[in-house]
């Protein structure tokens, strides 16, 4: 029998699709990674034994340089954050938490900003504005009409790249541009309340070619970013970070101390005071799952 090294592309109901360079495998797993408590997931690099010409055997888990918990994808190298218009708004707390975890991972980071051709309001201008000072590299696309695509695929050359956000904002639509195909299902928008139906149930990486994958994700609501210890997230939003060392207090949490210099950076207007509520929401959040996680 022989042995393969390759990348999961694909998990369903326990058998993992395994791509490698002769091809893709349906494989399962040793049982010995279920008495260690370790399950492979989408991004893993593994060892396969392979059975016959369709099955194989994960022998090996390789070494994992990042793992997302939730949604559960390995190995990725950089995170695109996907925000509409309309249908949906757009969604800065969500974004917020997006960055933050990119930041305690380091993770490189794009934001798409899609379905530009709805902003009869101007709120991309103000969002790319705040996002590019901090340094993200942040793109206008109408994936429907290619506008931006070209651009977005060299930028996702050489990664790993994980496409996140609301349902609905038009994620896997960006995918089908990028492979000129529809390879995954576009989402519905609720007539209801404007919100996206979420048509991705399972995480799948796409080879768009050599070294190059996207892994398309559940929307929003497996979103977790609970790994973040609250006390570090100051840290994770990148105009912060200088501002810290102002702080009268060691452990300030920059909520209620005075003398904080965060809180003194946002009134002398060095810091969006936007950006600084959205970090209070996500710093309380993060505070009242630790409490309950114990």
């Amino acid at each position: 029998m022989e042995q393969l090294e390759g990348h999961i592309v694909k998990n369903v109901s326990n058998q993992y699709v395994v791509s490698t360079k002769n091809g893709e495998y349906l494989a399962t797993a040793r049982g010995r990674f279920k008495e260690k408590k370790i399950s492979p997931v989408v991004g893993d690099m593994v060892q396969i034994l392979v059975e016959n010409e369709k099955s194989a055997v994960i022998e090996e888990i390789e070494e994992r340089s990042v793992l997302l918990k939730r949604p559960k994808v390995a190995n990725i190298t950089q995170m695109v954050f996907v925000v509409s218009s309309q249908k949906p708004k757009p969604d800065l707390l969500l974004l917020d938490k997006q960055l933050a975890l990119a930041e305690f991972l380091k993770i490189n980071v794009i934001i798409v900003l899609n379905k530009a051709d709805l902003d009869k309001d101007g709120n991309f201008k103000e969002i790319k504005e705040i996002y590019r000072k901090l340094g993200y590299k942040v793109l206008e696309t109408q994936a429907n009409k290619r506008v931006g695509v070209e651009e977005l695929k060299k930028l996702l050359k050489d990664n790993i790249n994980v496409f996140s956000g609301n349902s609905g904002v038009g994620k896997s639509s960006l995918i089908n541009a990028i492979f000129s195909k529809a390879i995954t299902e576009e989402g519905q928008i609720s007539q209801r309340n404007q919100r996206g139906k979420n048509t991705t149930t399972a995480i799948q990486m796409y080879e768009i070619n050599k070294n190059t994958y996207i892994a398309d994700t559940p929307g929003f609501s497996t979103f977790d970013i609970s790994e973040i210890p609250a006390d570090e997230l100051a840290t994770c939003f990148v105009e912060f970070r200088r501002y810290i060392e102002n702080c009268e207090f060691i452990g300030c949490t920059h909520v209620k101390e005075k003398n904080c210099g965060i809180k003194m950076a946002v009134e002398e207007g060095k810091i969006s005071e936007d950006r600084y509520l959205r970090f209070l929401k996500i710093y309380e959040e993060l505070k009242e799952k630790e409490k309950h996680r114990w």
